[in-house]
């Protein structure tokens, strides 16, 4: 952070970009969905019997998406972080000021709510009916037990992941944004079926107000920030909090960083 800043200067522009992120995932997320629900019936047929290849579609949209704003220059500026469990994990390491947290996880979950709004708006049935009911994010078959064993896994995958990727050198941390998009797209494809595949609560608070689904809506409150800390507990156990640098996904543009950031001692 800047020194010269006021400790507790509020940052409207990046709580703004932090909305407008998680808005764009939610619009396109759910365009994704009316699409492949409008998918001419010899293709409806064929996803419908090949789930995976259906998911792989929906990941591969959404992975490319969220890299899309993380590289984009507002994602740059803000950091991208787009969910409240990275903001808070950033947060609990000493990256994020506390009032900055509240800023960026309130702007994520308004921004959520108002980008899925408009697709429903715009879509209706078509997204609020079958087969997509909203994208609402529900534990599968197994049951709850195994949706939180897996919203779990997943957010500690991808905190281990981000933490590795963005505190190694430059030309490694550039990554950290790729990185992050496949993951997303994999655990869509594959891990899906457990949980739905939150890994993030604004999204799935937005997909549960919209579609009037908020079933088993604490497991994606607790899960995703539990997995992400544990995450963060064991870098800091392995490496030490000294090592986390910057809470930016992406520290590329000529941008202020609001962060407690050391990423400039290695550049």
């Amino acid at each position: 952070m800047n020194d010269a800043e006021s400790p507790r200067q509020l940052h409207w522009v990046h709580y703004a970009i932090e909305a407008w992120g998680l808005g764009t995932f939610m619009i396109v997320a759910g365009s994704v969905a009316v699409a492949l629900a409008v998918v001419p019936p010899p293709l409806a047929h064929w996803l419908s019997t090949h789930a995976l290849a259906g998911r792989a579609i929906f990941g591969a949209a959404m992975g490319l998406t969220a890299i899309s704003i993380v590289y984009s220059p507002w994602g740059a500026r803000s950091g991208a972080h787009l969910n409240p469990a990275v903001t808070l994990t950033f947060a609990f390491l000493g990256k994020l000021r506390p009032h900055d947290a509240i800023g960026y996880a309130l702007a994520q979950f308004t921004g959520g709510v108002l980008g899925f709004s408009l697709v429903a708006l715009l879509a209706g049935p078509l997204l609020l009916g079958p087969p997509s009911y909203a994208i609402v994010t529900k534990p599968g078959p197994l049951g709850i037990g195994a949706a939180f064993a897996g919203e779990t896994t997943i957010a500690f995958i991808m905190m281990s992941v981000v933490l590795a990727f963005s505190n190694a050198r430059p030309r490694v941390a550039r990554f950290t944004g790729i990185a992050a998009g496949i993951l997303v797209a994999l655990f869509i494809t594959f891990e899906a079926p457990l949980s739905g595949m939150s890994l993030n609560p604004a999204r799935t608070f937005a997909s549960g107000l919209i579609g009037h689904d908020f079933t088993a809506i604490w497991l994606y409150f607790i899960a995703p920030p539990l997995g992400m800390l544990l995450a963060a507990l064991a870098f800091v156990s392995i490496r030490s909090k000294r090592a986390v640098l910057c809470g930016r996904l992406n520290h590329t543009g000529p941008y202020a960083c609001i962060f407690n950031c050391s990423r400039n001692e290695l550049q």
